[in-house]
């Protein structure tokens, strides 16, 4: 079905084009050619991937959790701004202690900033959705003071342009690229190791078994006895963590320096992602992949045939909508399968496994 719904989206797009004159053979091909056509193009996918695996991680935790997590890109640019600080700060530290603690601070940073809905949510039950898109603007506008401010390169300073960006970071707190004279670096190792070890976290531990069951029911998990609050603000934090560490991996792996538009989108196409890999870790890892390719194909594609930048954005916008509408389907058909022996007696633990059962686990 996720597959389907990106063919059907690419489809209306191909609709799109023809209406607007242009050939769909002609862009689709150019969007193949631009993201998997050469070694640079797949070097440049991989490297679009990365944060999108990241953010859609959290984002399978939050929604195991069960709370929407649509913060990401607020928590992105909060880790990008501790992560940032912390190294122009401390320029001659080691890079073999310096650049994890970076990561750690801008995963912290995010885990603190998804961590105030998570627990808005948890205490005063204040809607996750409009506490996150609310954080969302108020790490924008911090971005944009410190920028023009406090964290403004000194050197733009001294030219009088401007420009707001940081520093530049120190370059042994910069990552590994992993292939020469590309950006592809080694924050997509780090992102699938993390997918790995999410996946065991959620499934192979109580507490990723009580998270889930909250998720899942959340009256029966508190009759079972989990404190539902807690979990929920755990989901809401481990969320933010790792749409942080996104962050804080874009300024070291990518950008070396804090500026504007850092955040692309991600923590809005992580949702799609998490979403496309049936909200598993591990399916995450393919989906990411899918639509960083999409995001440089569609680069790709409005360059080869000129089209308009609002026809990549409704395309984009299009598959978003598809695979939402068909895991909406999917769940609905599930939960219409699943069948509770009305003889048996009810309990938390049953009511949790048929949850379970009808989320396709």
């Amino acid at each position: 079905m996720p597959l389907a719904a990106v063919i059907g989206a690419l489809l209306v797009g191909a609709l799109l084009l023809w209406l607007l004159g242009k050939s769909p053979v002609e862009g689709y091909s150019a969007m193949i050619q631009g993201a998997l056509g050469s070694v640079g193009g797949i070097a440049q996918t991989l490297t679009k991937a990365t944060p999108l695996l990241l953010v859609g991680i959290g984002i399978c935790i939050a929604f195991r959790g069960g709370v929407i997590n649509i913060g990401g890109e607020g928590q992105i640019l909060v880790g990008a701004l501790a992560a940032t600080a912390l190294a122009v700060a401390l320029p001659t530290w080691p890079g073999w202690l310096l650049l994890p603690i970076t990561l750690l601070v801008g995963a912290l940073a995010g885990a603190f900033w998804g961590g105030i809905a998570g627990v808005l949510k948890a205490r005063l039950n204040v809607n996750e959705i409009l506490s996150t898109v609310m954080l969302n603007q108020i790490a924008l506008q911090a971005m944009n003071f410190l920028l023009r401010g406090p964290m403004l390169d000194p050197e733009q300073v001294a030219a009088g342009t401007n420009i707001p960006q940081s520093a530049a970071l120190p370059e042994q707190v910069w990552l590994a690229r992993l292939i020469p004279r590309s950006q592809l670096h080694s924050g997509l190792i780090l992102a699938i190791v993390l997918a790995v070890v999410v996946y065991l976290l959620l499934w192979r531990t109580t507490i990723g078994y009580r998270t889930r069951a909250v998720g899942l029911n959340a009256d029966a998990a508190r009759y079972a006895g989990i404190p539902v609050r807690g979990y929920l603000a755990l989901s809401m934090i481990l969320s933010g963590a790792f749409a942080g560490l996104a962050g804080a991996v874009e300024v070291t792996g990518v950008h070396h320096r804090m500026l504007e538009g850092l955040s692309g989108g991600y923590g809005f196409s992580g949702i799609v992602a998490a979403l496309f890999g049936k909200l598993h870790p591990l399916g995450a890892i393919p989906a990411a992949f899918l639509f960083g390719s999409l995001l440089v194909g569609a680069d790709r594609m409005q360059r080869a045939i000129q089209v308009p930048n609002a026809l990549i954005i409704a395309l984009q916008g299009l598959v978003v909508l598809f695979v939402v509408a068909s895991d909406y389907y999917v769940r609905r058909r599930a939960q219409r399968r699943v069948r509770v022996d009305p003889e048996a007696p009810v309990t938390p633990s049953r009511v949790i496994l048929a949850g379970e059962e009808a989320s396709g686990d």
